[in-house]
């Protein structure tokens, strides 16, 4: 498992209805080949600090023409694998 420092990189995604959403990217996963993110949203409040705030795992994907898309870990087991690299990220300290 490789882990690219990219932090403070900022991520705008558009839903299937074009809303755009903010996120900053918190991590970038390699495993077994493929690319993952680990995004926060940025319009979370910060009055409460205390609260957990969710992140979203996406796989980095590319259309036929070499367009980088994000998409959403729909297998359990790699999503699954995923995490459990995330949180040992976490848990190295070298996050």
């Amino acid at each position: 498992m490789e882990h690219e420092d990219i932090m403070d990189s900022i991520l705008v995604l558009v839903d299937e209805e074009g809303q755009e959403y903010e996120f900053e990217v918190q991590a970038e996963l390699e495993i077994e080949g493929e690319t993952y993110r680990v995004l926060i949203p940025l319009d979370v409040e910060e009055e409460d600090e205390e609260e957990e705030v969710e992140v979203l795992i996406l796989k980095v994907v590319y259309d036929e023409e070499g367009n980088e898309f994000m998409a959403e870990i729909e297998d359990e087991e790699e999503w699954e694998m995923v995490a459990d690299a995330f949180d040992e990220l976490m848990e190295s300290g070298d996050f």
